[in-house]
Protein backbone atom coordinates (compact mmCIF):
# COMPACT_ATOMS: atom_id res chain seq x y z
CA UNK A 1 0.00 0.00 0.00
CA UNK A 2 1.30 3.35 -0.77
CA UNK A 3 2.54 5.54 2.24
CA UNK A 4 -0.13 7.89 4.05
CA UNK A 5 -3.39 7.83 1.93
CA UNK A 6 -4.12 11.85 0.72
CA UNK A 7 -7.28 12.45 -0.57
CA UNK A 8 -6.25 14.31 -4.10
CA UNK A 9 -8.88 14.21 -6.31
CA UNK A 10 -11.76 16.82 -6.52
CA UNK A 11 -14.67 16.24 -8.99
CA UNK A 12 -14.21 18.39 -11.81
CA UNK A 13 -10.68 18.99 -11.70
CA UNK A 14 -10.04 15.41 -12.95
CA UNK A 15 -11.33 16.40 -16.20
CA UNK A 16 -8.48 18.65 -16.87
CA UNK A 17 -5.17 17.51 -18.82
CA UNK A 18 -3.03 20.04 -19.07
CA UNK A 19 0.74 20.00 -18.73
CA UNK A 20 3.03 17.54 -16.20
CA UNK A 21 4.41 19.29 -13.52
CA UNK A 22 7.57 17.71 -12.51
CA UNK A 23 7.87 16.90 -8.33
CA UNK A 24 11.46 17.35 -7.38
CA UNK A 25 12.96 16.62 -4.20
CA UNK A 26 12.62 19.83 -2.75
CA UNK A 27 9.77 20.79 -4.29
CA UNK A 28 6.16 20.00 -3.30
CA UNK A 29 3.24 20.28 -5.15
CA UNK A 30 -0.21 22.06 -5.29
CA UNK A 31 -3.59 20.07 -5.33
CA UNK A 32 -4.41 20.95 -8.56
CA UNK A 33 -1.45 20.12 -10.32
CA UNK A 34 -1.20 17.08 -8.37
CA UNK A 35 -4.93 15.98 -10.04
CA UNK A 36 -3.28 17.51 -13.80
CA UNK A 37 -0.29 15.14 -13.08
CA UNK A 38 -1.87 12.27 -12.05
CA UNK A 39 -4.90 12.86 -14.72
CA UNK A 40 -1.31 12.61 -17.53
CA UNK A 41 0.60 9.46 -16.26
CA UNK A 42 -2.08 7.92 -14.91
CA UNK A 43 -5.41 8.63 -16.83
CA UNK A 44 -5.69 6.03 -18.73
CA UNK A 45 -4.28 3.35 -15.98
CA UNK A 46 -7.80 4.94 -14.10
CA UNK A 47 -9.92 4.94 -17.32
CA UNK A 48 -9.26 0.94 -17.45
CA UNK A 49 -9.12 0.16 -13.68
CA UNK A 50 -11.44 2.82 -11.77
CA UNK A 51 -13.84 4.27 -14.47
CA UNK A 52 -16.68 3.09 -11.73
CA UNK A 53 -15.22 4.90 -9.52
CA UNK A 54 -16.45 8.19 -7.79
CA UNK A 55 -14.21 11.24 -7.86
CA UNK A 56 -12.99 12.79 -4.38
CA UNK A 57 -12.30 11.04 -0.75
CA UNK A 58 -9.12 8.98 -1.86
CA UNK A 59 -11.57 6.57 -3.86
CA UNK A 60 -9.09 6.56 -7.21
CA UNK A 61 -5.81 6.32 -5.38
CA UNK A 62 -7.17 3.67 -3.41
CA UNK A 63 -8.32 2.12 -6.53
CA UNK A 64 -5.34 2.35 -8.02
CA UNK A 65 -3.54 0.86 -4.96
CA UNK A 66 -5.99 -1.91 -4.95
CA UNK A 67 -5.26 -2.70 -8.58
CA UNK A 68 -1.14 -1.92 -8.15
CA UNK A 69 -0.05 -5.35 -9.93
CA UNK A 70 -2.12 -4.15 -13.11
CA UNK A 71 -1.42 -0.05 -13.27
CA UNK A 72 1.60 0.94 -15.66
CA UNK A 73 5.18 1.76 -13.81
CA UNK A 74 5.09 5.34 -14.78
CA UNK A 75 1.58 5.89 -12.81
CA UNK A 76 2.79 4.34 -9.90
CA UNK A 77 5.71 6.08 -10.13
CA UNK A 78 4.13 9.24 -10.53
CA UNK A 79 1.62 8.73 -7.51
CA UNK A 80 4.19 7.87 -5.03
CA UNK A 81 6.07 11.14 -6.04
CA UNK A 82 2.33 12.93 -5.94
CA UNK A 83 1.51 11.42 -2.57
CA UNK A 84 5.15 12.42 -0.98
CA UNK A 85 4.78 15.58 -2.36
CA UNK A 86 1.46 16.61 -0.57
CA UNK A 87 2.87 15.10 2.37
CA UNK A 88 5.68 17.32 2.44
CA UNK A 89 3.28 20.16 1.88
CA UNK A 90 0.99 19.30 4.18
CA UNK A 91 3.84 18.85 7.11
CA UNK A 92 5.54 22.25 5.78
CA UNK A 93 1.81 24.05 6.42
CA UNK A 94 1.55 22.62 9.42
CA UNK A 95 5.04 23.50 10.70
CA UNK A 96 5.72 27.26 9.20
CA UNK A 97 4.34 29.06 12.37
CA UNK A 98 6.47 27.17 14.51
CA UNK A 99 9.73 26.76 12.28
CA UNK A 100 9.01 31.18 11.87
CA UNK A 101 8.62 31.44 15.34
CA UNK A 102 11.73 33.77 15.96
CA UNK A 103 11.19 35.58 12.52
CA UNK A 104 7.60 36.24 13.82
CA UNK A 105 8.27 37.81 16.78
CA UNK A 106 11.35 39.81 15.52
CA UNK A 107 10.04 41.33 12.31
CA UNK A 108 6.02 40.66 12.71
CA UNK A 109 5.46 41.33 16.76
CA UNK A 110 2.04 42.55 17.02
CA UNK A 111 0.38 41.38 14.25
CA UNK A 112 -2.50 39.52 14.94
CA UNK A 113 -3.75 36.25 12.74
CA UNK A 114 -2.16 33.58 10.92
CA UNK A 115 -2.83 34.89 7.29
CA UNK A 116 -1.84 38.83 8.33
CA UNK A 117 1.25 37.03 10.01
CA UNK A 118 2.10 34.67 6.71
CA UNK A 119 1.84 38.30 4.49
CA UNK A 120 3.65 39.74 7.28
CA UNK A 121 6.90 37.52 6.98
CA UNK A 122 6.41 37.30 2.96
CA UNK A 123 6.73 40.88 2.81
CA UNK A 124 9.47 41.35 4.79
CA UNK A 125 12.67 41.44 3.29
CA UNK A 126 14.14 40.82 6.08
CA UNK A 127 13.86 37.21 7.22
CA UNK A 128 16.37 35.29 6.10
CA UNK A 129 16.18 32.74 7.92
CA UNK A 130 17.05 29.37 5.58
CA UNK A 131 14.42 27.21 7.39
CA UNK A 132 11.47 29.63 7.56
CA UNK A 133 11.49 30.96 4.02
CA UNK A 134 12.04 27.00 3.09
CA UNK A 135 8.93 26.34 5.09
CA UNK A 136 7.09 29.06 3.64
CA UNK A 137 8.09 27.87 0.20
CA UNK A 138 7.44 24.02 0.84
CA UNK A 139 3.61 24.75 2.39
CA UNK A 140 3.27 26.99 -1.15
CA UNK A 141 2.59 30.11 0.04
CA UNK A 142 5.34 31.93 -1.75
Amino acid sequence: MMRKKVGIFTGAALAVFLSITTVGRADTISYADAVTTLAKECGSDIKKLCSRENLGNGRIQACLEKNASKVSPTCTSTLGNVITSIAQRQDAQASVFKVCQHDISQYCNGVKGDGNILSCLIETKRVDNRECNQAITDAGWR
